[in-house]
């Protein structure tokens, strides 16, 4: 069987007229057969191509004849096969990429040393500094013994890993490598400008002195940028791998690691569901990082809220159906809104005030440029899996959409961390509540959890600071709490008509100050009721403006985020998990106040 000849090179010289030579040469190259890669740029040429011996020798030919090329020298080795599966020829900045001005190796380069010298020092014992320059997956393969790596994962790293060697290299002799030598035609020009005083750097590589010495002082494989993956001393092909996920090197060993899964991973990039989920917590953190800046609400923009008519509007005029619903606005104010075309149809286009409505007719009033306050928006994601996000909630930072908020809201930068999804919360903390929330993936996995905080079988523990000292470490308060969380007028409280509420308080702290740090466990869930029910007892928490001390009432607001705490803080839920069905526990870090 005809064996396919491989040839690596490249020449570091001024060509110009790229476009048309590319053009050019990838038609020849197609037409001879070849594959494989060729760089072409200013600075000059880099190739690694294999095919019939009579197309390498057509294809040297033309490259010599190129001004500046006259003496382009590849190293030359066998394969069984093709290594590879394409021919390309691409333009490039540089032909390797080092992204340092001023190094120019087409007219200066650090001293070559032949590969038999190299040998002779090393067998000699010679005091010799050996530096490989290649990236760590490479190293990984092969190198030779006791040689300095950098521990770089690619050549634009070089400059600055290069200050991190000892400064008593720079007046000893130091020996550079690579794979076939143009990364120290960059390398060695780059140390010298550093202040190293004695640098050489191996002439054509680890490949060529494979060719001339084999493997003296060499320990195990050469990694090569082609198929073959690893060549051993004598250029034969070995049998190492390569991983499809991160494209590191794999000797045979590794290949038999359990950690190897064809095309899916291997020692280098496996990773534990633990290490995976991680990662993928870290990744959501960056990107909630960059939608931080700036937060969305900060932009004015146009809000819809639905309006849909009951029944007992039904043959109403549009101003008297809106007036009765949303009484926070005066007629006055819904005219003005009318007027200015602020309530839409379905078809985006006005409706007048006189339109008389039908129950079920759906609208959307419009508030235009709207900028939101700020809010602290830097949640920390403590776990997710398949079913469930479990998020550690800052404050101020609101659920929902309502209000002042519609987009600087804890639902929305979940849907834009989360998309396609729409992750559901599971229940649901105040604006200036801190701590625990439980979002799920999905409405199935909704409707395995949230039936358990209906059955009460969900386990809630706060942190609660308040003003004054409860005479006793253990009490409780099962005042009925009104349905309408926004019955201030009613003091959030309804003896009569309220919900059972019921909470379970351990005192754990009384601090000199007045304050005394609490543990609250809410048997029941009501809207407020920790606050309510501390309030009514005649401990209101600190930092709280609408259940303030004395009996007092104070305007329902979302704190900005200069302002002091609310020092309430969801600490620990318990419940089972809706994938596994399994007991699950979660703790969000307590607050620099609780301590």
């Amino acid at each position: 069987m005809k064996k396919t000849v491989n040839i690596a090179a490249y020449q570091f010289a001024t060509l110009t007229d790229l476009r048309t030579r590319r053009s050019r040469l990838l038609a020849q190259c197609r037409e001879w057969n070849l594959s494989g890669t060729i760089l072409l740029s200013p600075e000059g040429i880099n190739l690694f191509v294999a095919g019939a011996g009579e197309s390498i020798e057509h294809l040297l030919a033309e490259l010599r004849g190129w001004p500046g090329l006259e003496t382009l020298t590849p190293k030359f080795s066998e394969t069984d096969h093709v290594p590879f599966n394409r021919m390309l020829v691409r333009l490039k900045k540089e032909i390797i990429a080092f992204g340092v001005p001023g190094i120019d190796p087409a007219r200066r380069t650090s001293p070559k040393l032949a590969p038999r010298t190299l040998k002779q020092w090393l067998d000699e014992g010679r005091p010799v500094t050996l530096l490989d320059t290649r990236n760590d997956y490479e190293v990984r393969l092969g190198t030779f013994k006791n040689a300095r790596t950098l521990g770089i994962d690619h050549f634009r790293e070089f400059p600055s890993a290069s200050h991190r060697l000892p400064s008593e290299l720079k007046d000893q002799p130091l020996v550079m490598f690579c794979t076939g030598g143009i990364r120290c035609e960059k390398a060695g020009p780059y140390l010298e400008r550093e202040g190293f005083q004695q640098v050489f750097q191996l002439e054509g590589g680890i490949l060529k002195y494979f060719e001339d010495c084999g493997d003296a002082h060499y320990q195990g494989e050469c990694f090569v940028f082609d198929q073959r993956v690893g060549v051993d001393p004598n250029l034969h092909e070995t049998g190492s791998g390569l991983c499809f996920r991160c494209q590191s090197p794999l000797t045979a060993a590794e290949q038999l690691d359990s950690r190897h899964v064809a095309g899916v991973s291997c020692p280098y990039c496996h990773r534990t569901p633990e290490e995976q989920r991680a990662l993928s917590i870290e990744r959501r953190h960056q990107q909630l990082e960059a939608l931080l800046d700036p937060l969305p609400g900060s932009q004015p923009a146009d809000q819809f809220k639905p309006l849909r008519i009951p029944v007992k509007c039904a043959d109403m005029t549009l101003l008297e159906a809106v007036a009765s619903l949303i009484r926070i606005c005066s007629q006055d104010e819904w005219i003005a809104e009318l007027v200015a075309g602020n309530v839409l149809r379905d078809d985006d286009s006005p409706a007048p005030a006189d339109e008389r409505v039908q129950a079920g007719t759906r609208y959307r009033h419009r508030t235009t440029r709207v900028v939101e306050p700020p809010v602290n928006g830097r949640f920390r994601i403590l776990h997710e899996d398949e079913a469930l996000i479990v998020i550690d909630k800052p404050a101020p930072l609101p659920m929902h959409a309502g209000g002042r908020y519609w987009r600087n809201t804890l639902q929305h930068f979940i849907d834009l961390l989360y998309a396609p999804q729409r992750p559901h919360p599971a229940h649901r903390l105040d604006a200036n509540t801190t701590g625990i929330v439980l979002f799920t993936r999905t409405r199935h996995f909704a409707g395995r959890l949230q039936p358990q905080f209906e059955r009460g079988d969900v386990a809630k523990t706060y942190f609660v600071r308040v003003q004054g000292t409860p005479p006793d470490d253990l009490f409780s308060c099962d005042l009925p709490i009104a349905a309408d969380p926004g019955r201030l007028g009613s003091r959030g409280i309804d003896v009569a008509d309220g919900l059972p509420s019921h909470t379970e308080f351990r005192v754990l702290k009384r601090n000199a100050d007045g304050t005394t740090l609490i543990e609250a466990s809410p048997r029941t869930g009501r809207t407020n009721q920790i606050r309510i029910h501390l309030w009514h007892l005649g401990f209101p928490v600190v930092g709280d403006r609408t259940y303030l001390a004395d009996e007092q009432l104070g305007d329902c607001q979302t704190l900005s985020p200069e302002d002091a705490p609310l020092c309430l803080h969801a600490a620990r839920i318990g419940f089972r998990h809706p994938l596994t069905l399994s007991p699950v526990v979660f703790e969000s870090p307590a607050p620099g106040w609780s301590l």
